[in-house]
């Protein structure tokens, strides 16, 4: 079956092994990141509302869930801020009441963690993953190009705030460009917002995959290791990929449809498709080989590798 919301399971770097709902259309989203994997934002909005129809995000999780699949964690993700869908408590207390023993995850930007409402809805998700990826109004507009009534200093204050209240854990996620937030000035600020913040853990992200702006450059390990080292002794690690599972998680039917939800919400490489689905290189390429045929991706040769992508 072709879900409409779900995707998934797939090896998450931070993760494990998640299942991912998609609670907004395709690049709606409060800012407009150059290192989004996902795109350039289309839909550029602070406007909450039931962007998809709740009933039918619960028939999906019904019949996916009916399975009892080993999973990791349910994480709000996709391709557009989480936080924007107006239902976002109703399917999480969804979750919490009838799946209990899966494990749920937000993945946001913090844009709107300001909002009383929304830290509310969210306060029964078991892990919060926030990015904060600068201090300064400055390095903030280059790199998130926000929606213009968003302020960095409302997302700290925000951060700061819902840090008091939520008894979950947090692992804030900060994305290293070199040459525009990794300034000693900044991080030594950084130092002092993440003091306030107090997350349960730290976690530097670089490029991974091709962002929304092809002249962004990836962090070093090395450069990684330099930001690591000037915020200790705060709790800081630095993302890898993800270790290679053993288990299966694509279904041997509609293998075509799984790798399409995939490619829909971010590039992939052969061996990332190797990894998600757990199985053999050449069964994944020859499905790679007939989607090309079809005309229904594309294969782009970067830096970092080749990247199957969807062909709009």
């Amino acid at each position: 079956m072709k879900y409409k919301y779900l995707f998934g399971p797939v090896p998450s770097r931070r993760l494990g092994i998640s299942l991912g709902i998609d609670l907004v259309p395709h690049k709606t989203c409060s800012l407009n990141c150059i290192y989004c994997e996902c795109g350039k934002t289309t839909n550029l909005t602070i406007e909450r509302k039931e962007y998809v129809p709740l009933d039918e995000m619960k028939n999906e999780l019904n019949l996916f869930l009916k399975n009892k699949q080993s999973l990791d964690y349910i994480t709000f993700s996709g391709a557009g801020e989480p936080t924007l869908y107006s239902k976002l408590g109703e399917i999480s207390d969804f979750l919490k009441y009838n799946y209990s023993e899966y494990k749920t995850a937000l993945l946001t930007n913090s844009t709107l963690l300001y909002n009383k409402k929304i830290q509310d809805e969210i306060k029964n998700i078991d892990l919060i993953l926030p990015s904060l990826d600068a201090v300064y109004d400055k390095s903030f507009k280059i790199i998130n190009r926000p929606h213009s009534n968003i302020k960095i200093k409302k997302i700290i204050t925000g951060l700061i705030n819902f840090s008091k209240i939520y008894k979950g854990k947090i692992w804030l996620e900060i994305f290293v460009i070199p040459g525009i937030n990794n300034s000693e000035k900044e991080l030594k600020h950084f130092k002092e917002i993440l003091n306030k913040i107090n997350p349960d853990k730290i976690q530097l992200n670089s490029l991974d995959r091709p962002g929304a702006e092809s002249w962004i450059k990836k962090a070093t390990y090395d450069e990684l290791n330099r930001v690591k080292n000037l915020l200790y002794p705060l709790p800081v690690d630095i993302i890898t990929h993800f270790d290679s599972s053993t288990r299966n998680l694509f279904e041997k039917t509609n293998i075509e449809s799984r790798i399409l939800s995939i490619l829909e919400r971010r590039p992939c490489t052969l061996n990332d498709l190797v990894k998600i689905s757990g199985m053999n290189i050449n069964e994944i390429n020859k499905v790679l080989n007939l989607l090309l045929d079809k005309n229904q991706i594309i294969l782009s040769n970067q830096k970092r590798g080749d990247f199957y992508l969807i062909n709009k």
